[in-house]
Order: structure tokens, then C-alpha cells, then sequence
């Protein structure tokens, strides 16, 4: 599931940067008026759509690893302190 996650984000900031030079860079809004500049911000719309399960991804990714770390510090605690 993480892998999806990363593909989607990584479609996601792709067209998101599609879009951004669409509107920005090339010749289409100034070759089809208003057309292009919808085109371009249609990718990036949808770019910014598919970003946004970063935000899951990091949050389960700090979960895991505070959790790694509870683990591994709660085994290396003498067994008298660990009931406390």
C-alpha cells in the first residue's frame, strides 16, 4: 500500500508540474486563449489531488518510527524499571 502511496504522490507532483509549465512556460494559453489556461490548471488540480496522501504517508511513517523507538528502548530498560 506504502508503494502506491509514494507512485501516487510521485504521478501527483509530476502533473502538478505539468501544469504549472503549461500555464507558465509554453505557448498554450497565448495559442488557445482561455482553453490553455484551463488545460494547465486542470493538471495541476488533479496534481494537487494526488499529492495529497503525503500527508498519510508521512503521518504513518512518524507512527512507525516512534513506535520502532519505544520498542527498542523499552528492551533495553532493566527488568525492575520496566513495570514502572
Amino acid at each position: 500500500m506504502i508503494t502506491i502511496l509514494k507512485w501516487i504522490m510521485a504521478i501527483g507532483i509530476a502533473l502538478f508540474l505539468l501544469g504549472h509549465y503549461i500555464v507558465s512556460y509554453s505557448t498554450l494559453p497565448e495559442t488557445m486563449g482561455v482553453t490553455g489556461i484551463v488545460i494547465g490548471a486542470f493538471f495541476m488540480a488533479v496534481g494537487l489531488a494526488m499529492s495529497l496522501p503525503t500527508k498519510m504517508y508521512l503521518t504513518f511513517l512518524f507512527v512507525t518510527r516512534e513506535n520502532n523507538a519505544l520498542k527498542r528502548k523499552s528492551k533495553h530498560k532493566p527488568k525492575h524499571i520496566q513495570n514502572i
